[in-house]
């Protein structure tokens, strides 16, 4: 290295918000009662950090820290002592770091009850132990919270903060992939390099994170006890970097050590692991990866190719270890990084080979490594492209853009170069601007016509998907025109992108992308009659094809049409597919298509179950963009139920992505989502005014293919805000929309946006014929809101009996769909009515949790929220959680209201104030 780097303190902790808010419980509890809580995790991921955030956050009483001298074990006399020099009575938080390292009797006294360690006061005790180990007995009982890596997105905002942003984009792709979500490990690696290496004005001279820099943070975590030890971990270390995933057969490893020690001891088995080890179902894995990675840097280079070698053997007599392990092991015992072609060949052919089963990282690794070895430029380029595009289907966006640079040769062929840029693009679009993703994607299009025109017309339709998430129409439909003919299908000098495992996977996904392409352009273009037969094509097609790809194109081209049915079969046969591929990037995007189709059947529980699971494996692989998407999915659906606090979440969190981004399609959702949260909660005005701006024409109008879908709740808000005019020319909008046939819920809406709008007379009969509509369509939200606004209607014109019974299913449809918000309108219509009246809606508390009703009888009896926090020995702030759930499920406004609920429902049905459902 030419010279080091001063690094900061980042200015704020990084992607730790769910340990915090963990940390944060126990903080708020301690004043009530004490507790504990165990943090863990590898070295260098911040639990010392998360100690020291503590400790400045607490503020109710004194805070005592404690941790072992360097290189020593601390004693439970120690620990004693230093209790006794904290006098105060106030609650006292214990912060405990490495409390792995503390004698047997001092780890039992930490893990025990509280009030023994301090019997003055109340006591909270705050632990970090190492991660890299197996956790002590002691602790195991313990609340844990665990510190796993940053995502690659969190690791890029605290290479940042430390560095105020003047990285060079190639040196930051580059810190970020080495460190893999390790911060201690970005700030050694920032450390190493001097400012103008940072900037990119020079070249790295050497591997970022060598044995050196490792070391450094792995310290003393990654040592042997002995020889016997040290064979041990640097050979399974060895063998999970040929592996599958992060661990490797035990047998295998033990036939490896003893072709690497032939003349000396017995196989280290059975006897004691090494601590940095676990054995679970014949596998043996690290605790640790970066301990693994400093285990395998920090061998002598004679002993690593050793190691290599005898599991190269080992592979080579067992049975179905498969091509790539072998040759990859042969590849790290070869001295020196002199090319070799021959291998280099070889191993890119068996990446390559569809016919071998392999994930897509262990084929990035296997192409990375056959690039090293390639002394011709153009062929190595490619090679290193097509580890990008493994490396991406992996969901390694951050490994794909330093093997992009990588990548970079003038002369290389153009198609060498397109399919570079279309990896590019297509990492964009996952996790970045999505206007710049579109000129890259155009970009690889005009580089790949005249060589591979299918993959041309892959970039040109995911360039198409990069202008309809911004919300451009007019550049989506030209990114969607017609391009060069032809079926081209790998070429010489790298796979297909977004290679499926089936037969003539290629020729099937071009044809699938051009029939997608045609159908969506007609589509765009209103000519429904042209758009039907290429998109219903594609949707057949899903019916039999087993490429997730392929099946998400059928997933999105069945939502085009509005056949939500085979929307939810293609997404959950993609979700199948990428699952069983190993494809961390498409599982999220097959999620996302699930989840939409459930919103637009009206099953929001069903929608918000994907759009979570959705959400965390976005968030893993890196797609800020798509985790985007799913945080407007969840918004949607927490808009009919009934914490409007987790609709302000969600919302905030897909904008903040989404302003970035230009994400106009989940800017739309997400407005909406707020503003249905306030029309069911009976802010019309509100709810009005937001989205006016998504659907009334004008600038700043919503997505133009989702604003539409918003128009029902906009007319319902403005009749109810007095606002009859402004709803004339987005209801003529919305009725070409239903007659278009792409929403099966636009009909039933239409009727009743014109029910609401209708004089008297044709008031009823209009509502009715939406209800029919509906019947037809499904979708239990849409018919009971259509049935509340009707039985609303009856109640005002003097028709009960007509009201309760199209109230009472309007309540039951709401219940079914879990719209709580929804439900508590139906609950107080029926009230006003008299059919529901406060006494006989006893059954209403069954609703509560046992926690609830307890909160909700202290309150009625007068009880203030710090008061209840008190005597439930809880925090304010959960009390204040569970009150706004308490009210939403009994549909009251104010305290009042919930005390004379309470004491009529306890006069009516008694029930024991032990807080147990009744």
């Amino acid at each position: 290295m030419t010279g080091e780097t001063t690094v900061r303190t980042a200015g704020r902790i990084h992607g730790r918000s769910a340990q915090r808010a963990a940390v944060r419980a126990l903080l708020d509890e301690l004043p009530a009662r004490g507790g504990h809580l165990v943090v863990t995790g590898e070295p260098g991921l911040g639990r010392t950090t998360l100690l020291d955030w503590a400790a400045r956050a607490y503020r109710s009483g004194p805070v005592l820290r404690l941790a072992p001298g360097p290189g020593a074990t601390a004693t439970s006399g120690e620990l004693l002592g230093s209790l006794r020099t904290v006098t105060s009575t106030a609650p006292l938080l214990v912060c405990v770091d490495d409390a792995h390292l503390w004698d047997a009797r001092a780890r039992a006294a930490l893990a025990g009850p509280a009030q023994r360690l301090r019997p003055a006061g109340r006591t909270g005790v705050l632990l970090s132990v190492a991660g890299h180990r197996a956790l002590d007995a002691e602790f195991a009982r313990l609340p844990l919270v665990r510190l796993d890596p940053l995502t690659p997105p969190a690791a890029a905002d605290l290479l940042d903060d430390l560095t105020d942003g003047t990285v060079a984009p190639a040196v930051r792709d580059l810190l970020v992939a080495e460190a893999e979500g390790n911060p201690a490990l970005l700030h050694a690696l920032l450390r190493r390099l001097s400012p103008a290496e940072l900037r990119g004005h020079l070249p790295l001279s050497g591997p970022a994170a060598d044995s050196t820099v490792l070391a450094e943070v792995a310290g003393a975590a990654s040592a042997g006890d002995d020889e016997g030890a040290g064979d041990l971990l640097l050979t399974v270390a060895a063998a999970v970097r040929a592996s599958h995933g992060p661990d490797a057969d035990v047998g295998l490893v033990l036939d490896a050590v003893r072709r690497l020690r032939p003349a000396s001891r017995p196989a280290p088995l059975p006897g004691p692991l090494p601590g940095q080890l676990a054995l679970t179902g014949g596998r043996l894995r690290f605790h640790s990866e970066l301990v693994r990675r400093t285990v395998h840097a920090a061998a002598a280079p004679d002993r690593r190719r050793d190691a290599h070698r005898a599991l190269a053997d080992a592979l080579e007599q067992g049975d179905g270890a498969g091509p790539l392990p072998v040759l990859l092991h042969r590849s790290w015992s070869a001295a020196g990084p002199a090319p070799a072609p021959r291998l280099a060949d070889r191993l890119a052919s068996a990446a390559d080979d569809a016919t071998v089963t392999a994930p897509y990282g262990l084929r990035a690794t296997a192409y990375t490594r056959a690039a090293e070895l390639t002394a011709d430029a153009a062929t190595r380029a490619a090679r290193y492209t097509a580890a990008a595009e493994q490396a991406l289907l992996a969901g390694r966006p951050e490994r794909a853009r330093p093997l992009l640079a990588a990548a970079r040769d003038g002369a290389a062929p153009a198609a060498v170069r397109g399919r570079a840029e279309l990896v590019r693009g297509l990492t964009e679009l996952g996790d970045g601007p999505v206007g710049d993703a579109h000129q890259t994607l155009l970009l690889a299009a005009s580089l790949l016509a005249p060589d591979a025109p299918a993959a041309a017309e892959t970039a040109a339709l995911a360039a198409a998907d990069a202008a309809w998430a911004a919300g451009d129409l007019r550049t989506c439909l030209d990114a969607l025109a017609p391009g060069p003919p032809g079926d081209g299908g790998p070429g010489p000098n790298g796979p297909a992108v977004h290679r499926d495992t089936a037969p003539h996977p290629a020729r099937t996904l071009a044809a699938v992308v051009r029939e997608h392409r045609i159908g969506m352009r007609a589509l765009l273009e209103g000519r429904l009659d042209r758009a039907s037969a290429p998109l219903g094509q594609v949707v057949e097609r899903g019916r039999t094809d087993d490429g997730p790809e392929r099946l998400l194109r059928s997933a999105a081209a069945a939502l085009l049409l509005g056949d939500v049915d085979a929307a939810r079969r293609g997404g959950a046969r993609a979700l199948a597919a990428a699952r069983q591929l190993g494809s961390d990037t498409l599982v999220p995007r097959a999620l996302e298509y699930l989840a939409y189709a459930e919103l637009r059947a009206g099953r929001h529980p069903q929608a918000r179950a994907h759009a979570e699971e959705g959400l965390r494996t976005a968030l893993r692989a890196g797609q800020r963009n798509t985790a985007a998407h799913h945080r407007a999915v969840l918004a949607l659906a927490a808009s009919i139920e009934e914490d409007p606090d987790a609709v302000a979440r969600h919302v905030a969190a897909a904008l903040a992505t989404a302003r970035r981004h230009g994400l106009a399609q989940v800017t739309t959702l997400a407005e909406w989502a707020t503003a249905r949260a306030d029309l069911g909660r009976g802010r019309p005005h509100a709810a009005a005014d937001r989205l006016g701006l998504l659907v009334l024409p004008g600038p700043g109008r919503g997505h133009f293919a989702v604003w539409r879908l918003a128009v029902p709740c906009f007319v319902e808000a403005a009749v109810l805000a007095g606002r009859h005019e402004d709803t004339r020319e987005v209801l003529a909008d919305f009725a070409d929309w239903a007659a278009f046939g792409a929403d099966p819920q636009a009909a039933a809406q239409l009727a009743r946006c014109h029910a609401l709008l209708a004089p008297p007379d044709r008031a009823d009969a209009l509502y009715r014929r939406a209800l029919a509509r509906h019947d037809e369509a499904g979708g239990d939200f849409e018919r009971a809101r259509t049935a509340l606004l009707h039985g609303k209607w009856l109640r005002r014109r003097r028709r009960p009996g007509e009201a309760r019974g199209l109230l009472g299913t309007a309540l039951a449809g709401f219940d079914r769909c879990g719209a709580g918000v929804w439900a508590a309108q139906a609950r107080g219509e029926l009230r006003a009515l008299g059919a529901l009246s406060d006494a006989a809606d006893t059954g209403t508390l069954t609703r509560l949790t046992p926690q609830q009703l307890r909160i909700a009888r202290h309150v009625a009896e007068g009880a203030t929220n710090r008061e209840v926090a008190l005597t439930l020995a809880v925090s304010t702030r959960t009390v204040d959680y569970h009150l706004r759930k308490v009210f939403a499920a009994l549909g009251v406004r104010s305290r009042l209201e919930l005390a004379r609920l309470v004491e009529q429902a306890e006069q009516a049905e008694p029930v024991e104030k032990t807080g147990a459902r009744p």
